[in-house]
């Protein structure tokens, strides 16, 4: 049975542009907008907003102005008047490992309010937004979410990757060679030819990192035009779907179709399952989360585990997996597996999406994987039975964490703390050799408060793997870890060390005990010291006191309920 919202069915059209357009007493505003190309006849058609990520920043980003351009051509085709904006980016990848990662989650939050801010004001009647990187992606989503008006997202693609010796590379080979250049495996020259070839241009880092994570959570949302989030970013098809979009929201803005018709509680589930079954990033959690509060639906870390239960793993793809995502371009995209999820019940194909139609009816002419490719397998061989995002508890998490489970590192995990209270004192340790077989790497006062802004782990992650420690060594966060991380890692600790959680309590050589199979994560130590040792413990002060991370760290709430500032 279908689960959809039922919408109105009315049209939208000007519904919001003509208090900015229509009669005498608008005559100055529509003066400046003939100053930016209006002619006469626009002012009677529905206005498009086209929130455009561009930027020279980063590759994921610097395509997508030319993107921007071809979905203003679709509005325009299908007789709305289209203005183009822009809002920022920032890129994990540069900062990664730096004070400036801990603007990363801080700008999905600018991103959503500049979007909010842009079509609020100029009053448009829809918004087609395209992003490419980690976190403009979930921001599009929750503006959209928090305006409510027709609304389409279009990903900008994934990049193609390199190829060093005959093999492909992309962003997280670099990382882990920084860590094999520590361990005197490969030489500084080896290291500099792999970073000269990883990254060949344009497009989000290529494998089931968090780019193409969230991409692929979209489209199963139904916020984008089938296999939108598995498309390479500088492509035919990629030009198409553009267009295409623009069409689509002139579509829903003459039906009156809304993002609260189609962002329902299943389509969240759905999301979720594609996510599991994909070996998706844990930052979907997270963000998945954040997107449900912005629009009224109630998620939570437990339906993680629900869905997990019954949703396999089938997509070998990067850092777990041996592919790439312009791989699994090649062979059809997410389509296939998601018209397979819905057959067999894992997903429901009876919702509403941006195109009018329902997930089935989107999928209806869908062919199947072509036989012998090895990127998604069979749900009778599975990678994995159940979904690796593992949600833990327990007296060192008892809001909750994410754990990242691939089934290569083992399903338990016990060792001895070492305590870190940064990113960069763990990762200096760790490239000097002092993190040993049996350790569990605890990095600290890295959450959305403490941090603030909750950096992401991979240079960490990336260097123990390096040192060829991923089987022996765990590392556990209040931060996050990016889509590339794998390893034994459990990052989202709740609460957070900044607000005095249990993990601000854990001290060197510690048992901890990290169990997979049971979803827990134990400080072994008596319940009376425990106790004791929050008894004695102090709030520190904030490590910012104005500007943007200031605000943020005031605002921001826990990582269990998507770190959410509103």
């Amino acid at each position: 049975m279908s689960t959809k919202k039922k919408h109105s069915g009315k049209s939208l059209h000007r519904q919001w542009s003509k208090d900015v357009t229509d009669g005498m007493e608008r005559a100055a505003g529509r003066a400046m907008l003939h100053a930016v190309g209006f002619t006469a006849a626009d002012f009677q058609k529905s206005q498009v907003g086209i929130a455009s990520t561009w930027s020279q920043v980063t590759p994921c980003n610097i395509h997508i102005d030319r993107l921007a351009r071809r979905a203003a051509e679709g509005v325009a085709a299908a007789g709305g008047k289209p203005v183009i904006f822009n809002t920022i980016t920032i890129s994990d990848g540069i900062s990664m490992g730096t004070q400036g990662m801990r603007y990363s989650l801080v700008s999905r939050e600018i991103i959503a309010d500049s979007i909010e801010s842009v079509v609020g004001c100029e009053a448009f009647d829809g918004l087609v937004a395209i992003g490419g990187c980690d976190k403009n992606m979930p921001g599009c989503l929750i503006a959209m979410a928090r305006l409510n008006r027709p609304a389409v997202f279009v990903y900008g693609g994934t990049i193609k990757p390199g190829c060093h010796h005959g093999k492909p590379v992309d962003i997280v080979s670099v990382f882990e060679a920084v860590g094999q250049k520590a361990r005197g495996e490969i030489s500084g020259k080896e290291l500099a030819a792999i970073e000269g070839c990883a990254i060949p241009g344009a497009g989000s880092c290529g494998g089931m990192y968090t780019a193409n994570t969230m991409a692929s959570a979209i489209e199963a949302l139904g916020m984008s035009l089938p296999n939108s989030g598995a498309q390479n970013a500088v492509s035919a098809a990629k030009t198409r779907d553009c267009r295409e979009a623009g069409r689509a929201v002139m579509e829903m803005i003459r039906r009156g179709i809304r993002p609260s018709d189609i962002l329902t509680r299943e389509a969240f589930l759905n999301a979720i399952a594609l996510v599991m079954a994909m070996g998706g990033s844990t930052n979907a959690v997270l963000h998945l989360l954040a997107i449900a509060h912005s629009a009224n639906v109630k998620l939570e870390l437990d339906d993680f585990t629900r869905i997990a239960a019954r949703t396999p793993v089938l997509a070998d793809l990067k850092p777990s997996g041996k592919h790439v995502m312009s791989a699994l371009v090649s062979i059809g995209g997410t389509a296939p597996l998601m018209k397979l999820l819905i057959e067999e019940g894992l997903m429901n194909g009876d919702l509403l999406t941006v195109t009018g139609q329902t997930m089935r009816q989107n999928l209806k002419n869908i062919r199947p994987y072509p036989k012998g490719q090895t990127i998604i397998r069979p749900l009778s061989d599975p990678i994995k039975p159940t979904g690796h995002l593992v949600i833990m508890r327990g007296n060192l998490a008892p809001e909750g964490a994410v754990a990242k489970i691939s089934g290569h590192e083992g399903l338990q995990f016990s060792g001895r703390a070492k305590v870190f209270e940064s990113e960069e004192t763990a990762l200096a340790a760790i490239l000097q050799g002092q993190v040993k077989k049996g350790h569990v790497v605890v990095i600290r006062n890295e959450g959305p408060k403490g941090g603030p802004g909750m950096r992401e782990m991979l240079s960490p992650t990336s260097a123990i793997m390096g040192r060829g420690l991923g089987r022996d060594v765990a590392l556990i966060t209040d931060g996050r870890f990016s889509g590339g991380s794998h390893g034994f890692v459990v990052g989202h600790i709740s609460p957070e060390a900044a607000v005095g959680g249990p993990i601000a309590l854990v001290r060197n050589g510690d048992p901890i005990v990290i169990d997979a199979e049971k979803r827990t994560i134990t400080l072994a130590i008596p319940a009376a010291e425990l106790k004791r040792r929050r008894a004695a413990w102090r709030q520190p002060p904030p490590k910012e006191t104005r500007g943007a991370l200031a605000k943020y760290a005031r605002q921001v709430g826990s990582a269990s309920f998507g770190a959410v500032t509103d």
